[in-house]
């Protein structure tokens, strides 16, 4: 398999790469590349111009500011798995990571190719769902934000116009010593998740203060499961609890393919969101899940 032909661009600077991506035509932005050139060998995509901004400075880096961890769109997945900053104080963050296709994958993968690409089953949406994050873009007429519940447009299609980047993350932190859990069922270890689960729990005398619970590949994005966390709010953490609650994913509006039908997204996503509950509270060990029942 062979790409189709294109002119490559190599900008140096944000405004170089916005002004490019504004007057040349049929034009694609290349970040890690992890999803763009598969589809580019498929010819699933067939642009006239790849732009790259890899060489684009101060388009990386992990920081804490005002309660939030700031990362650029352009920092590598590997950056995130090894961060001491993300590990400490993004838990969910730091455990959906090692769920990310492997060790060569993550080396050139990025934060935000990932969430431009936006596969409703990618752990990155996901967590920036659960965490309820925001998406910065530059543009010709300078930077705008984006709530990531309106992040997506549809499936595959990011709200953002063609002439912009996105260029920082901003995930808000959840207090220290919350509980957090990511887990997935995907037919073998790297593949994208037919269906996965987030789960974040402020948990405080002995009761449930403050709930995130997301599902992810069930529909064209992902699910954060309202129902659930309004259930177990202000209740004591208990398995009959959690399988009570989520017994309501069996009514989300899930899609169907090759890989699995509704209903089996459905009875996925209330399995994983009460074993990601059990998890995140101490009810369940951290052995993988390999079973669905």
């Amino acid at each position: 398999m062979k790409p189709p032909p294109f002119q490559y661009h190599d900008p140096k600077t944000l405004a170089e790469a916005v002004g490019l991506l504004g007057k040349l035509d049929n034009a694609k932005l290349l970040a890690g590349g992890q999803s763009l050139m598969p589809m580019l060998n498929m010819r699933f995509v067939q642009p006239d111009h790849i732009i790259d901004i890899n060489l684009v400075e101060g388009m990386s880096g992990i920081k804490e500011s005002g309660g939030a961890l700031e990362i650029g769109a352009m920092t590598r997945q590997r950056d995130l798995e090894f961060s001491d900053l993300i590990k400490a104080k993004c838990p969910l963050l730091h455990q959906a990571i090692m769920h990310i296709g492997h060790r060569q994958t993550r080396n050139r993968g990025t934060i935000g190719g990932s969430l431009c690409h936006l596969d409703p089953a990618a752990e990155l949406v996901s967590v920036c769902a659960a965490h309820d994050a925001t998406v910065t873009v530059a543009g010709p007429n300078g930077t705008r934000e984006v709530a990531f519940a309106d992040f997506p447009a549809g499936y595959l299609t990011p709200a953002i116009e063609l002439n912009e980047i996105v260029t920082t993350i901003r995930i808000p932190l959840w207090p220290a010593g919350h509980k957090a859990a990511f887990i997935e069922f995907s037919r073998r270890h790297g593949d994208f998740a037919i269906v996965s689960a987030a789960a974040l729990l402020q948990i405080e005398k002995g009761k449930i203060s403050r709930a995130s619970v997301t599902v992810g590949g069930v529909a064209v994005a992902p699910v954060r499961v309202g129902d659930v966390e309004n259930a177990i709010t202000g209740q004591a953490p208990t398995s009959e609890l959690f399988a009570k609650a989520c017994e309501s994913c069996r009514s989300i509006d899930a899609m169907a393919d090759i890989h699995a039908s509704a209903d089996y997204r459905q009875h996925l996503a209330t399995v994983l969101s009460r074993r990601a509950l059990e998890k995140a509270a101490g009810l369940a060990d951290n052995a993988p899940w390999n079973r669905v029942h």
